[in-house]
């Protein structure tokens, strides 16, 4: 294992989704952080920024080649289409492989310091594979996130799923590790938990989150169970045999129920028992509604995988060590 390792080409991926009002302020602290860690003779002259764009309804491309045509530190890939923000993470890693060390990956707002990519990149000298960005505190969240992402983390362990509390998307992985996840073919992406399951050397570096200070968040609630149900169904079967104890539990209850109903048939308590069977078709309904939408959703993800189509397709590359600007939908 290689704990002596010499500076590198480091390749910052930056997903981006209708990003127009944060994405100048955002790259120019981005590019005043590479062009500290080069002055530093932290990273080698070669390293560089790629933007991907998520499939933007705004101007985030213009912003993006205007970028890449101003600096020679930018790279710009552009989807065909809106393919998620965990597809566009690994859209930029799995390119920037070709030419890089190592990745880091941040978000476009520029929440996560900045300012903790020298300990990142300290820890990959060290000898670790990937480094995981996990947060100081949820302060900046409101209650509700607050509360969401406990019961996330906390049903994650429940369900044997390996990955760490308060963790981010904010992380640096290396060449060996970016072919190893090359390697995981799903279509259902929750990096988070695939990454861990690839077993390298890892560390954890801990960072501070900062209110975002221009437009707001493109993560909605429904981006966010989405990503908690890709989580969950990607990486354990619990849910399935919690619908087969469901099942077990209500034919216990159904027996007690006859039990029931036997006793006040026999001593003229008949009206009484409207209330229980309503609460019995309540219950069971319920239960049975869950468990086929517990089902469908890994019959779902099963047609999805099975399928074998593409992730996603580049629309645009822009990069000059290729020397491709690709306009063509692939």
């Amino acid at each position: 294992m290689d704990n002596n390792r010499q500076k590198g080409i480091l390749y910052i991926v930056v997903p981006c989704f209708n990003e127009e009002e944060a994405l100048e302020t955002s790259a120019e602290k981005l590019l005043e952080k590479l062009y500290e860690l080069k002055a530093n003779g932290v990273v080698c002259e070669e390293s560089r920024i790629v933007f991907v764009d998520d499939g933007s309804k705004d101007r985030t491309w213009e912003i993006i080649k205007a970028l890449y045509e101003s600096h020679e530190e930018i790279k710009g890939l552009r989807f065909a289409h809106n393919r998620g923000h965990q597809n566009a993470i690994l859209a930029g890693m799995m390119y920037a492989v070709k030419y890089c060390d190592f990745t880091i990956t941040i978000d476009a707002d520029l929440q996560q310091d900045v300012n903790a990519m020298e300990r990142f990149i300290g820890a990959y000298m060290e000898g670790s594979e990937i480094v995981y960005g996990v947060r100081n505190s949820r302060d900046t969240d409101g209650f509700f996130k607050k509360l969401s992402a406990t019961i996330f983390y906390k049903s994650m362990k429940l369900m044997d799923c390996n990955i760490y509390e308060n963790s981010a998307d904010y992380r640096l992985m290396s060449r060996k590790a970016l072919e190893a996840l090359s390697e995981y073919g799903e279509v259902n992406l929750f990096l988070r938990g695939i990454i861990p399951d690839i077993g390298l050397k890892s560390s954890v570096v801990h960072f501070e989150v900062f209110p975002r200070m221009q437009g707001e968040s493109k993560y909605s609630l429904s981006k966010m169970f989405t990503l908690a149900v890709d989580g969950i169904t990607s990486f354990s079967i619990k849910p399935i045999r919690m619908v087969f104890m469901m099942g077990i539990l209500a034919l216990m209850v159904g027996f007690f129920m006859i039990i029931h109903i036997i006793y006040e048939h026999y001593f003229g308590y008949t009206v009484s028992g409207w209330s229980s069977i309503l609460m019995s078709i309540w219950v069971l309904g319920g239960a049975v509604l869950l468990s086929l939408g517990i089902i469908g959703e890994y019959v779902g993800r099963n047609y999805l995988e099975t399928k074998h189509r593409p992730r996603y397709y580049f629309w645009e590359i822009l990069s000059r060590d290729e020397n491709v600007i690709d306009t063509k939908d692939q």
